[in-house]
């Protein structure tokens, strides 16, 4: 092969012109070095960033991903429920009554006649109506929280619970003796989807951090679901690995990788990752463990036992319990929920016809309210929050 040289002043000019055509393309504040570095990077493949799952459509995003109850900080009340009178609404289920208790006073100043078997007072996701789940009168009592006037009740099958999509798309009732999963409209309640299950006794529920499934708790069968809340389907299922297990409330961590399961049988609550679904491990906490409510700083949670008249506070960040609150004269603590300062924890006594009012710092009962037969799921309200997931509050 012949090789053709050209001369020192052609190969001068054609340098010249190569470095021309880098300034024309782009280049021209560039050096040529920097020009000639930046066209080999271009060439460079391009390293795949692993796609990250979207949350759930039409879901508010988290004000911190890092913690889902950012929303729920002391007094941090929504415009939409500022004015509404601070109240603590207290299901009687035995006397089908709903007792108002005025927190400043502690003393009972209304009580709403309501269906057969109230069990919850449950928060709407738009927080403009608490709804009582009246389980054997078939029946929701929608109640206006800032006039405390309670509205028609609407027909709805065995409402053990209530809860609410992170999106507000539907409600999500909770029929425990019919063994199903119920989607309805969030404000008629009219019926979208019946999603039968195999568990007897569904009755409690958290959501994911991304809104994407939620873990429910089988209270008779011992077992835990896990359910798709776009797809409205059940896509996960296990016993719980212990004899006679009762599981109750259900309530997921503030960096939202941990559920946390009470049950009332194996005197402690189950910990398990929603997303691998994964075998749960039991930390013993008292007898009769019931319910779940975190504090206002999303640094502990509340854990009533309601067999032996104790709170047991956990915190998340050591993953262990730190302190246990005996009630003076013991009771039966069951469900309710924290002021929205933060300052107390408001409790049903289910067995005593009473409500405890407990110092959050100090374990202190702070007062001990007579009220009607059987009192369960109370709940204080307003909260701090944009949105409420249900049961007897949850806010994000």
């Amino acid at each position: 092969m012949t090789t053709t040289r050209l001369p020192r002043k052609a190969t001068v000019l054609l340098a010249g012109l190569v470095l021309a055509a880098l300034a024309g393309c782009g280049a021209a504040d560039k050096k040529p070095a920097e020009a000639l570095g930046s066209a080999a990077a271009a060439r460079q493949p391009v390293k795949a960033v692993p796609a990250v799952p979207p949350g759930l459509a039409g879901m508010p995003p988290l004000l911190d991903p890092n913690d889902v109850y950012a929303a729920d900080r002391p007094n941090n009340l929504s415009p939409l429920v500022k004015d509404f009178p601070s109240r603590v609404y207290v299901p009687n289920t035995t006397s089908n009554t709903v007792s108002v208790i005025d927190p400043k006073t502690y003393k009972v100043i209304d009580t709403i006649p309501v269906g057969i078997q109230p069990q919850h007072v449950v928060p709407s996701w738009d927080m403009k109506t608490l709804w009582v789940n009246n389980n054997r009168g078939h029946t929701l009592t929608p109640i206006n929280p800032a006039t405390g006037q309670a509205g028609e009740p609407v027909e709805v099958h065995d409402p053990y619970n209530l809860y609410f999509t992170p999106n507000g798309k539907y409600a999500v009732v909770m029929a425990s003796m019919d063994r199903e999963l119920v989607f309805r409209d969030p404000h008629t309640m009219n019926r979208v989807k019946t999603v039968p299950v195999t568990c007897f006794g569904v009755n409690h529920a958290d959501f994911s951090a991304d809104g994407r499934y939620f873990i429910v708790s089988c209270e008779f069968s011992g077992e835990l679901l896990k359910v798709d809340t776009e797809k409205m389907e059940v896509v996960g299922q296990q016993k719980l690995p212990f004899e006679g297990a009762m599981p109750q409330d259900v309530k997921i961590s503030p960096d939202g990788k941990t559920f946390y399961v009470a049950d009332m049988m194996a005197h402690g609550m189950w910990v398990l990752s929603g997303d691998k679904f994964d075998v749960p491990k039991l930390l013993p906490t008292g007898k009769g463990t019931h319910g779940l409510y975190v504090s206002r700083d999303s640094r502990e949670m509340y854990i009533s036992n309601r067999g032996e008249g104790s709170i047991s506070v956990f915190d998340f960040k050591q993953n262990k319990l730190t302190k246990k609150w005996a009630l003076p004269d013991g009771g039966s603590p069951d469900m309710g929920g924290v002021s929205a300062d933060g300052k107390v924890l408001w409790l049903s006594g289910r067995y005593n016809s009473e409500v405890y009012a407990i110092d959050t710092t100090t374990g202190e009962q702070l007062a001990k309210i007579r009220v009607g037969g059987g009192p369960h799921g109370l709940a204080v309200y307003p909260q701090p929050g944009r949105y409420s997931l249900g049961h007897t509050g949850i806010f994000r």
